[in-house]
């Protein structure tokens, strides 16, 4: 234990009058030097010792509930200046032990943090914990044939700023700051003793990208460990075969969030004609194709991502429904094909509407509505009377409130009625345990 609930008493660490203000930390203890961690290989210097930070009111409030981000703008003293990845160690006003979590001085979220209320040494031990607790929360999965999923989602699973996705033996890692690079090996090598996995890649964000590769040599869809990786990866997903891109694909190569989705689609999908827009590599689609669907037409902007659709459903061709259902792929834009089809009065039971992010910052989010909206009525405009409308939304900044009511109004504007059959949110693979970790939304109704 390094003893943080003792620094108050051992420390002359702030000095609390106006006058003094600029004076934070005079003096620190032997403990935090103490607290200096050994990293590994990734690492290209070594941090000469923890940074002892205090914050405004108002984040020690959110630290209390549990928020996993302090700001930079809520850092009111900080003992020294920080290099991406060092351990921020945060005190009340008190000077007591409030958290304790990563250093990014290249990201607005200054500290991502680790550990609350009670002290911990992150070492390599600590990571294999949250791994542990994590996997266990989805274990249920593998009953029902899956081995592509989310082992590790961020901050929701304790790893503020990191996911780790699973597909069958290859893992990917994904960092979203550069605090992360230090701590690479540790995950490495906690993943290699858990799952034995045949590969590790790493994934990077592309707000931090360069910066990786020019201070690491680490650059995104790097191998870094076991075997070289093929361009297609095949793993399993509800008793289903899809092949995902680990190395250059969305994400981190496959949509692992739409999967309880897919599976409400296949339920729904018997009998019916059913449109996939935004399409991607087909999931929906060959859900809906599982479900006994008469006719399934994919539409994506990316004919590469088409091709992926038409693999997937020959991967599967040993299930009769999806041998026998007629699968259609076009390429072209989503909004310019649902007014094509209006104009040439194609009709379907099925619309399925799964965009990209429309509001990427708040100044987005009166856009992204109306854009939801006009997604609304031109699905709609190709929505047999009775069919089912399937509408997802992933942009966090739109809150579920407003995608529902975008939606809803803009059914009873065009004269017809929604009849609510379920409303769904993140699957369990995905859990959410802070406001900003919840983005992802669907609803299914059928449209009279």
């Amino acid at each position: 234990m390094f003893g943080y609930d003792l620094l108050y008493d051992k420390l002359e660490m702030f000095k609390t009058s106006v006058e003094q203000d600029h004076l934070i930390f005079l003096q620190f203890s032997p403990i935090m030097e103490d607290m200096k961690t050994t990293l590994p290989d990734y690492s290209t210097s070594q941090p000469k010792r923890n940074i002892a930070v205090r914050v405004t009111a108002t984040a020690e409030t959110m630290i209390r509930k549990r928020h996993p981000w302090i700001f930079d703008h809520s850092i009111t003293h900080q003992s020294h200046a920080g290099e991406a990845g060092d351990l921020a160690v945060i005190f009340d006003a008190n000077r007591k032990f409030l958290a304790l979590g990563l250093w990014d001085p290249d990201s607005i979220i200054r500290i991502r943090i680790l550990q609350f209320v009670k002290p911990a040494e992150i070492d390599k031990d600590w990571f294999a914990g949250k791994i542990q607790v994590a996997y266990e929360q989805r274990k249920s999965l593998q009953a029902q044939n899956t081995d592509g999923y989310r082992l590790m989602f961020g901050e929701n699973d304790g790893l503020p700023g990191l996911v780790i996705d699973r597909y069958a033996t290859v893992f990917v890692i994904k960092i979203y700051s550069t605090a992360w690079v230090r701590y690479l090996k540790w995950i490495e090598e906690c993943l290699q003793e858990m799952f034995n996995y045949a590969s590790l890649v790493i994934r990077l964000s592309r707000n931090i990208a360069q910066k990786v590769e020019l201070e690491y040599g680490i650059t995104d869809g790097k191998l870094l460990d076991g075997l070289p990786v093929e361009e297609r990866v095949l793993f399993r997903e509800n008793g289903l075969t899809f092949e995902a891109d680990p190395i250059q694909g969305h994400k981190t190569g496959f949509y692992l969030d739409q999967r309880e989705n897919r599976a409400r689609v296949e339920q729904l999908a018997y009998g019916k004609s059913v449109l996939n827009v935004f399409s991607y590599n087909g999931g929906f689609s060959l859900y809906a194709a599982r479900g006994k669907a008469k006719a399934v037409t994919s539409v994506d902007l990316n004919p590469l991502a088409l091709e992926s659709a038409q693999r997937n459903f020959t991967y599967n061709l040993d299930v009769p429904a999806i041998k026998v259902c007629r699968h259609e792929t076009l390429v072209g834009d989503a909004f310019e094909y649902l007014q094509m089809a209006a104009r040439n009065q194609g009709k379907f039971d099925l619309v399925i509407l799964d965009p990209p992010m429309f509001a990427q910052n708040q100044s987005q989010i009166e856009r992204a509505i109306a854009t939801y909206q006009k997604l609304t009525r031109l699905g709609l405009g190709v929505l047999n009377p009775g069919g089912v409308l399937v509408q997802a939304s992933c942009s966090s900044r739109v809150s579920a409130t407003a995608f529902y009511e975008a939606i809803g109004v803009t059914v009873q504007r065009m004269g017809r009625k929604l009849y609510e059959i379920e409303r769904s949110g993140h699957p369990l693979d995905h859990p959410v345990n802070f406001p900003e970790g919840e983005y992802l939304k669907c609803l299914f109704a059928r449209i009279d």
